[in-house]
């Protein structure tokens, strides 16, 4: 008789040879000369429908099922469904991207990311799930005390929970639009569609048992190209290994371009452009646009005006005055990006190696030493808020609670680690192979002879791909390029050679990879508000069907309304992934920490903490954002060169700080709070009541 586990083993192979025949079948009808759009609106189709169908079949109305998933996870496919909860669309799709443009310093991700997956090894998943329960609000009620602690948890755990998924719709909306051909805005309720036909009809069960088949897709996706490019640059089906050689081809390329007069010709003219962007930014951006407005509306009056009006020259006025941007706050960008032109926007700058960690940039030797140190401090302080958010998230914490036993959460965290590795260990090879490839056949090209690619994709949309000649010679110098990190994966098939069908494919993985994480991230909202302020705080008499009818009604209403604000295009996207894990970094990770491993930690140090640590963290932001700042917050100077994104590394220092002054001036916790420290700390005792009492529902 086959057990669970082997039951399982057997489904998802043959839904993985399934999956596999369903591309090549894909593949055939593409040579047979079916559109390209038939394609994407298939892999569209075909997932959507597949997500749907899990979610219909995992369907429950026990609460234990629905909130984690019976706890009969077993660690291998818990791992799995942890690694696609994980995979993010900005780990699948920017994170490759962010290595090919900031080079050494975009490792800051990957250190952060994968270190973060050994703290919760360490200090956290073990513990949480002897506690029992089912969320993190949970254990800080218990833990502290009182519904005012569980209150703070579910606003904090809302918070993050929602500027993450709002992140991961924004990359639905991106993906679903560019290869269905469909208006971002409608590509993102479509998305939102396929978010809730996982998880709205069987919670916590259905959303893990399609994040499992989640992850067989995306990891497909993420591989197939990057070996491809790796065969056809090396002859070699392993990018991880040839990694180390064409990164010292780069390296070699780098310094030869540096060195090409026309590319240093591009430099002046860029740097030319800067200047006269920095003026008109000192004189005040709504004063300079209304002058250059003015003088492009005298140039035409005073061609028109001429004794022999010259035609083509009033059409090209009258062109440059439409294309003018339509308003102060349009114009303001133009002339930033112009100001950073070969450190922003997308554009590679040829003086850093990509091998090289924090070049400094400045005039003088002291100057290059300070921007040295600062980048070297912003990578150092994102790192650490990488780690300890990722340690601290309730999507991801809420995975271990699913999982039989205590021995299973520590297990299925190795295997965490093993699928979400398998990524991250060629997200660098992959960036390293573009580059080659982008330096060897593009850079030096004649305009004229661009890859398809190139053109295909700026035909798409320029703001994810440009390349103008800048000094009008006819060939491509490298700091002509700007592309949009997100460009980099979803084009690696297009740039490997390979058919259509894998663009889609990859298209299909990304797709997995936000829809899987938005579902963790809804389900953890809904949870918060049914669980632990309906249920625990305000009716704890309702019944099963109560309890879990108002954690769908909350679900829908907060999926809708993610859906609306990710449709008004808010601001930079990888801002607000960093600020997730800042914000829950500096709201959970002391609490939770002290929670299991200090017996003297209390309430109010936890109300105390868990406050100022969310406040300080939310105040750096806001004083020293952009966003914010352009709405009317005053702003204020950086601490220490910080970066809003590394804001976290002074909320939690802040948090864990009066966390313990606190706790050492007041009473020390009742003993029956201790007493479930002791618990929790220590491996299962065979008839520990408590344990017993700890999982009752």
């Amino acid at each position: 008789m086959r057990t669970f586990n082997q039951e399982l083993k057997r489904y998802y192979s043959f839904y993985t040879v399934g999956f596999i025949s369903f591309v090549v079948v894909l593949g055939i009808a593409e040579k047979m000369g079916v559109p390209r759009l038939y394609i994407g609106y298939a892999f569209l189709a075909a997932t959507i429908l597949l997500y749907a169908g899990i979610g219909i079949m995992s369907r429950t109305l026990d609460v234990a099922e629905y909130y984690v998933a019976g706890r009969k996870v077993p660690a291998l496919f818990n791992g799995m469904a942890t690694g696609a909860d994980w995979m993010s669309a900005a780990s699948f799709i920017g994170m490759a991207g962010g290595l090919y443009l900031q080079g050494f310093d975009g490792l800051a991700f990957i250190m952060g990311w994968t270190g973060g997956y050994c703290l919760v090894a360490l200090f956290l998943a073990p513990y949480l799930r002897k506690f029992g329960q089912f969320t993190i609000p949970d254990f800080l009620g218990a833990r502290y005390g009182g519904n005012f602690v569980r209150s703070i948890g579910v606003i904090a755990a809302i918070i993050c929970s929602f500027v993450y998924v709002v992140a991961q719709i924004f990359g639905v909306g991106l993906i679903t639009s560019r290869f269905t051909g469909l208006e971002f805005e409608i590509g993102v309720f479509v998305g939102l569609a396929g978010i809730l036909v996982c998880s709205f009809l069987g919670g916590m069960k259905a959303v893990t048992w399609t994040q499992v088949a989640q992850y067989i897709i995306l990891i497909v996706a993420y591989m197939i190209p990057v070996v491809w490019l790796s065969i056809n640059q090396t002859g070699i089906p392993i990018p991880q290994i040839v990694y180390g050689g064409q990164l010292a081809k780069v390296t070699e390329l780098e310094k030869k371009l540096v060195a090409d007069p026309k590319e240093q010709e591009v430099r002046k003219i860029l740097a030319d452009r800067g200047k006269v962007a920095t003026d008109k930014l000192k004189a005040g951006a709504e004063v300079s646009y209304n002058a250059d407005k003015t003088a492009l509306q005298a140039k035409i009056d005073e061609l028109k005006s001429a004794p022999t009006p010259d035609g083509a020259a009033i059409q090209a006025a009258e062109k440059s005055l439409s294309t003018f941007a339509k308003d102060v706050k349009v114009y303001e960008g133009q002339l930033k990006g112009a100001q950073g032109a070969l450190n922003a926007g997308g554009r590679v700058n040829p003086a850093i190696p990509h091998g090289t960690p924090f070049v400094g940039v400045g005039k003088t030797d002291e100057e290059k030493q300070k921007s040295s140190d600062n980048k070297r401090n912003n990578f150092l302080a994102l790192v650490f808020c990488l780690m300890v958010g990722t340690a601290a998230l309730p999507h991801i914490l809420m995975r271990y609670y699913t999982t039989p036993s205590v021995q299973e959460a520590r297990v299925s965290v190795f295997w965490s680690l093993f699928f979400i590795f398998l990524l991250y260990f060629s997200a660098p090879a992959l960036a390293v192979l573009v580059k080659f490839d982008i330096f060897t056949n593009v850079v030096g090209k004649a305009y004229a002879d661009l890859p398809q690619w190139v053109n295909a994709w700026q035909a798409i949309d320029k703001t994810l791909l440009s390349v103008t000649d800048i000094n009008k010679d006819g060939i491509v110098q490298l700091a002509e390029i700007v592309l949009n990190q997100d460009v980099v994966v979803l084009a690696t098939p297009e740039i490997a050679g390979l058919p259509y069908v894998i663009s889609g494919l990859v298209a299909a993985g990304g797709l997995a990879a936000a829809l899987s994480t938005a579902d963790g991230l809804l389900l953890t909202i809904a949870n918060a508000l049914s669980h632990d302020m309906y249920y625990k705080m305000i009716n704890p008499d309702a019944s099963t069907t109560r309890r879990i009818t108002i954690s769908k009604i909350f679900l829908l209403i907060v999926a809708l309304a993610a859906a609306y604000v990710t449709a008004q295009k808010p601001g930079d996207i990888l801002f607000l992934v960093g600020a997730a894990f800042s914000l829950a970094a500096s709201a959970f990770f002391p609490a939770l920490v002290l929670g299991i491993f200090w017996k003297r930690a209390n309430k109010p140090a936890a109300i105390s903490g868990m406050l100022i640590g969310l406040g300080v963290t939310v105040y750096y932001m806001m004083r020293t954002y952009p966003f914010f700042t352009n709405l009317g917050i005053p702003k204020m100077d950086l601490w220490f060169y910080i970066a809003p994104i590394g804001s976290g590394v002074f909320g939690v220092a802040a948090g864990l700080t009066t966390m313990v002054v606190v706790s050492l001036l007041t009473k020390a916790p009742a003993q029956d709070v201790q007493d479930l420290v002791e618990h929790v700390r220590y491996p299962m005792i065979k008839g520990d009541k408590m344990d017993t009492a700890s999982q009752a529902i």
